[in-house]
């Protein structure tokens, strides 16, 4: 049996992403930050590293530093200075002789290894080593971690706490980025009101500015909130005219639905050129997108689960694009799937699942239960989607199923 969405004219996922990725242009503006302002932002040029990490050998332990050749017939070494973090010894080891040495120490000239303090026995200037070594015992070798001339950071690569330590230690002050994405956000509905408001009959309160709002926190952008605008020509007029003129992109929640008669549509269709897709995907099958004057335009579905999976799965692919940023990389399992999914063959389906290990250490998924466009807590629930092919009808406990594991967004 067809799912009733099945009918032709649908778009398939893959072709509404391509769709929009084609359509969607990189910010081009850039400014320069020093690294303490940068995390976050989205890299406007190519790190190559101006020095060898660690710039020079040196002591991964605290103990002695020895050329190995000085114990090839002796096990005592006489003591003749020290190498501190800071302050290296400034002469030259020679044969049948040790450093002090602490870690994080340049090596001394002519030392090629290190023995811990642990495993020697000091008496005086005369150090007695207790265990045989090796060459290059416990030595950082210069450029280990980094060479010079090495390519560090991409263009487009979004800077993360560790990186902003890595250009530290590359001694960069500085980078040229991106400016970050400013997106607006409306939400229209009399029927909507805002956590803390009183319900009246017929009422709901309004959930998708809030979860899209946190998601684009995460993706790192401006924010623009123009909260719930009251069903009215004029006002949702006015909001997106505001919007267009503050923003890349402006994202909107309900009154795309093929048909449905909403004022959002109307105003879309005087504003820009919006597409209103009917997708074969679900949730989330009411979609639109298109440009107006000055921004980029997603239209979302109203229910939260379709909105969240479709802003989640179209929108912040194509922002990221927006962003100059390189595409986000989202980790697939196929797994054995516990349990029985209702599936129809038609659309693709991006089910709500937990991803475990069972007691014969393998992965495996089950469902979150209710899978309806309304069930926000299949969401909360879940770790992962369980992504079914439009072909696909239903799934049997103990078949093979893809994951698409949450990422930092959810």
């Amino acid at each position: 049996m067809s799912d009733c969405c099945s009918a032709p004219g649908l778009l398939p996922f893959e072709q509404a992403l391509a769709n929009m990725l084609a359509q969607v242009s990189p910010v081009t503006e850039t400014l320069t930050l020093s690294i303490e302002q940068a995390l976050n932002y989205v890299l406007a040029q190519e790190i190559t590293s101006p020095l060898n990490v660690p710039p020079h050998d040196n002591s991964a332990m605290d103990g002695y530093a020895f050329a190995i050749n000085s114990l090839a017939a002796n096990k005592t070494l006489r003591l003749v200075g020290r190498s501190m973090a800071g302050a290296p010894f400034q002469g030259i080891c020679q044969p049948g002789e040790c450093i002090r040495i602490m870690t994080g120490a340049k090596m001394p000239t002519c030392c090629d290894s290190v023995e811990m303090q642990e495993n020697v026995s000091a008496d005086g200037e005369i150090i007695t080593f207790l265990v045989d070594k090796i060459f290059g015992s416990h030595v950082r070798q210069a450029g280990e971690d980094i060479k010079l001339g090495q390519q560090v950071l991409q263009s487009g690569h979004k800077l993360t706490a560790v990186d902003i330590g890595v250009l530290a230690s590359l001694g960069v002050a500085e980078v040229k980025v991106y400016r970050k994405l400013k997106v607006a956000l409306i939400a229209t509905g009399d029927e909507l009101k805002r956590p803390g408001q009183a319900l009246q009959v017929g009422d709901i309160y309004e959930s998708n500015s809030f979860v899209l709002a946190a998601m684009l926190q995460k993706l790192d952008v401006d924010v623009i909130d123009f909260g719930i605008i009251e069903d009215d020509f004029q006002a949702i007029k006015s909001a997106f005219i505001s919007a267009d003129k503050q923003a890349d992109a402006v994202i909107s929640t309900g009154g795309v639905s093929v048909g449905e008669a909403d004022y959002t549509k109307t105003v879309l269709d005087e504003l820009g050129e919006i597409g209103f897709w009917k997708i074969a995907m679900k949730p989330g099958k009411p979609f639109a997108f298109g440009k107006l004057a000055n921004s980029i335009f997603f239209g979302l579905p109203g229910n939260p689960v379709s909105a969240l999976v479709t802003f989640h799965q179209l929108a912040l692919p194509a922002l990221t694009k927006m962003q100059n940023a390189q595409p986000l990389k989202r980790t697939h399992l196929r797994v054995k799937c516990s349990s029985d999914l209702r599936k129809s063959p038609g659309r693709m389906d991006f089910q709500r699942g937990i991803l475990s290990v069972n007691s014969q250490g393998e992965n495996v998924v089950s469902s979150t239960g209710a899978q309806g466009s309304g069930i926000l807590s299949s969401l909360a629930k879940a770790n992962c989607y369980i992504i079914l092919p439009s072909a696909q009808g239903k799934v049997q406990a103990g078949e093979m199923v893809q994951v698409q594991l949450f990422d930092q967004f959810l």
